[in-house]
């Protein structure tokens, strides 16, 4: 599949209503909350009998495909809520359920401590989609995801370690990372070590992209454009959620390619 042959990846923005100019936005409803009420019990107990062990010193539950929802995104007779949320229906993975506890972040064995420190001061900002592989942690483009969704399960206070994006940024790894693959056939993008292209491109955005966060409850969605970056704040001193910490659940279907990836709007 090429770009120019898959008009239908081309209209993803389209579909999704997102400002250009901002790459996010909010959707609220009944269905949200109906769906965020059926899904809770269930994200609560993958979290009670946990396939992985928390990170970052016992404050985060990663839970990727953790939610048993079926591919339509129904949680037990709850259809997902595709027209409020404002998104075409399209397959759906397990979604994962990330749970951060109070005190996040905590160093940990398996972060480096410059890995920390970024998880400390920048949020662990970061573009969905890239693999970090071997020892050296170089990346490629190995997941190509249509879009973002996160939906808050449960009550949490604004401070409870929210959502982090950097607006606009999504059109600045866009450049960095084309800018990087020129001369190379489309169709071998995948395959391309863009680590040095979206280190470069990060530092840009942080530098120019207005930090901003977004703390949700249930009844809400946020919608993120695929090539926003964004990350987890730490928990802010006094923060409280109910249960076992600020959970949300997140869907990123996969599209088509790594061209469209790049190059649809």
């Amino acid at each position: 599949m090429t770009v120019r042959e898959t008009a239908l990846e081309t209209a993803l923005e389209t579909e999704a209503g997102l400002d250009p100019g901002a790459g996010w936005r909010r959707a609220s409803g009944a269905g949200i909350a109906a769906w965020a009420r059926a899904a809770a019990p269930l994200a609560e107990a993958a979290v009670a009998t946990p396939a992985e062990p928390w990170r970052c010193g016992g404050t985060w539950f990663v839970g990727l495909d953790a939610l048993d929802n079926d591919t339509r995104g129904t949680v037990g007779a709850t259809d997902f809520p595709w027209d409020e949320v404002g998104l075409a229906p399209t397959a759906l993975h397990r979604a994962q359920v990330s749970v951060v506890r109070p005190g996040y972040p905590q160093p940990s064995p398996d972060e480096t401590e410059a890995g920390f420190r970024f998880r400390l001061n920048r949020d662990s900002a970061h573009l969905d989609g890239l693999i970090a592989e071997g020892p050296e942690k170089r990346r490629r483009v190995v997941e190509p995801h249509r879009w973002i969704i996160g939906l808050p399960l449960n009550a949490a206070d604004a401070g409870a370690s929210p959502l982090v994006v950097w607006e606009g940024s999504h059109e600045i790894m866009r450049a960095g990372l084309l800018a990087a693959l020129q001369g190379v056939p489309e169709a071998d993008w995948g395959a391309v070590d863009i680590t040095e292209a979206y280190q470069k491109a990060r530092k840009r955005v942080f530098a120019e992209c207005a930090r901003v966060e977004l703390p949700g409850v249930p009844g809400e969605a946020v919608v993120l454009h695929r090539l926003l970056v964004h990350g987890v704040a730490p928990w802010a001193k006094g923060a409280r959620a109910a249960g076992e910490g600020r959970m949300v659940a997140y869907f990123r279907p996969v599209m088509g390619s790594v061209g469209a990836w790049l190059l649809a709007p």
